[in-house]
C-alpha cells in the first residue's frame, strides 16, 4: 500500500463537524453577543456624556420622562431580540434579532446618562407617559404604547423555531411602531439638541427595523 499524497490528503473530505463542536460554537457564539451587548451599553454611556450641560432639563420634564419610560420600552425590545437572536430558525430573523438588541441597549446607555448629566434619579416620581400630552390615557395595565404583555412575552419565552420567528415579528412590529409614537411626543415637545438629535435616529432607525420586520413576516407566512 502506498503512502497517500498531499493531493489525495488535499482532496479528502474534511471531517463533519461533531455536535460538541456545534455546542462550542453556539457556546463561544453566545458569550461573544453578551460582550456586545455590554460595549454597546458602554459606547451609549459615552456618547451621552456629550450632552449639553447649560441647561438640565427637570425631573418633571419632557426630556427625563422620555428618557425613563424609553429605556423601560427599550429594555423588552432587548429582551425579544435576544430571543430571536439565541432560539430563532430563520437566519434574517436571527439578525435583526440581534441588531435590534445591540441598537436599543446602546441607546438605553445613552438616555441613563443623560438622567445622571442633568443630576436625576433613574426613576422619577411622574406616572408612565405623564411627559407626553394624554400619554397616561395610553398606558393599558401598566404597558406603554407597543409593548407585550406579561402573556405575550411567557409565549415568546417558551416558543421555538418558527413559531419564535413569526411571534417575534408581530411583536416587534407592534412594539416598534408604539415606540416611534412615544419618539413623536419628545420630538415635538423637546428643544434640548442632543435630546432631539438621538431621538430622531431612534426614529429612524426604527422605521427602516420596520421594512425588515414586515417583509420578513411577509416571506415567512407566504
Amino acid at each position: 500500500m502506498t503512502a497517500p499524497t498531499m493531493a489525495d490528503r488535499a482532496d479528502a473530505p474534511a471531517p463533519a463537524p461533531t455536535e460538541g463542536g456545534r455546542a462550542s460554537d453556539r457556546r463561544f457564539g453566545t458569550l461573544a453577543l453578551a460582550a456586545a451587548v455590554v460595549v454597546g451599553l458602554l459606547l451609549g454611556y459615552v456618547g451621552g456624556l456629550f450632552t449639553p450641560t447649560l441647561t438640565r432639563p427637570g425631573d418633571t420634564s419632557v426630556e427625563a420622562g422620555f428618557a425613563r419610560d424609553m429605556t423601560t420600552h427599550h429594555a423588552q425590545a432587548v429582551q425579544m431580540g435576544l430571543a430571536a437572536y439565541q432560539r430563532g430558525s430563520d437566519p434574517e430573523v436571527r439578525q435583526i434579532g440581534v441588531d435590534i438588541a445591540l441598537a436599543q441597549q446602546g441607546e438605553m446607555g445613552t438616555m441613563q446618562t443623560w438622567l445622571r448629566s442633568w443630576g436625576l434619579d433613574p426613576s422619577g416620581s411622574q406616572p408612565r407617559m405623564a411627559w407626553m400630552a394624554g400619554g397616561q390615557e395610553m398606558v393599558k395595565n401598566g404597558l406603554m404604547p407597543g409593548m407585550a404583555t406579561p402573556e405575550q412575552m411567557a409565549r415568546l419565552e417558551a416558543a421555538q423555531g418558527r413559531e419564535l420567528d413569526v411571534l417575534f415579528l408581530e411583536l416587534m412590529i407592534t412594539h416598534h411602531t408604539g415606540g416611534i409614537h412615544m419618539i413623536d411626543g419628545v420630538l415635538g415637545n423637546s428643544d434640548e439638541p442632543d435630546v432631539v438629535r438621538t431621538a430622531q435616529t431612534m426614529k429612524n432607525t426604527q422605521q427602516s427595523d420596520l421594512v425588515n420586520l414586515r417583509n420578513a413576516l411577509d416571506r415567512l407566512r407566504a
